[in-house]
């Protein structure tokens, strides 16, 4: 089966036309090659509210499987992106940000300075990426490989961990 996706990046400057968002059409390049069709993708500032509404909408309504966001996920006052996630979702996903950090340590030290998270909206998974287009490619790489096997738990495709 084909996975729906959708890609959020949050980033005040790329959202301003300042600066090119180079790490969101990473993980849609990421995506599309592992055999996910993405539904959308989004340029947001950081702006807890924008994206608690568009990642609710993008569960709810377009009822995609997975949602992926990159940024906002640092030390920064404007980095919210966890806090949003959190509020959205019904049941956390704490394992995948996890691994993601876990795997990223061995790359920086600097990967301790994340805070992203990983949770569930109904039948939607949100997964907080970096906001980096070398740690978004590091970190999808790391879990695409597994991630076919939680949506299929998730979608009721499997019933076994």
């Amino acid at each position: 089966m084909a996975y729906t996706a959708a890609v959020i990046t949050l980033s005040d400057k790329g959202a301003a036309g300042e600066r090119e968002d180079k790490s969101g059409p990473a993980i849609v390049e990421m995506l599309k090659s592992a055999g996910y069709d993405i539904k959308e993708t989004l340029l947001l500032a950081d702006e807890q509210f924008l994206l608690e509404k568009e990642l609710m909408r993008l569960s709810d309504q377009r009822q995609v499987n997975v949602i992926f966001t990159t940024g906002g996920t640092g030390f920064s006052e404007r980095d919210r992106t966890p806090e949003a996630t959190i509020a959205v979702c019904d049941r956390m996903a704490n394992g995948i940000a996890e691994a993601i950090r876990n795997y990223s340590m061995t790359i920086t030290p600097r990967a301790m300075f994340s805070r992203a998270v990983s949770g569930i909206r109904k039948k939607t998974l949100i997964i907080n990426l970096p906001g980096s287009p070398k740690a978004v490619r590091e970190s999808l790489e790391y879990i695409i490989d597994a991630l076919a096997h939680g949506l299929e738990i998730l979608s009721g495709e499997a019933r076994d961990c």
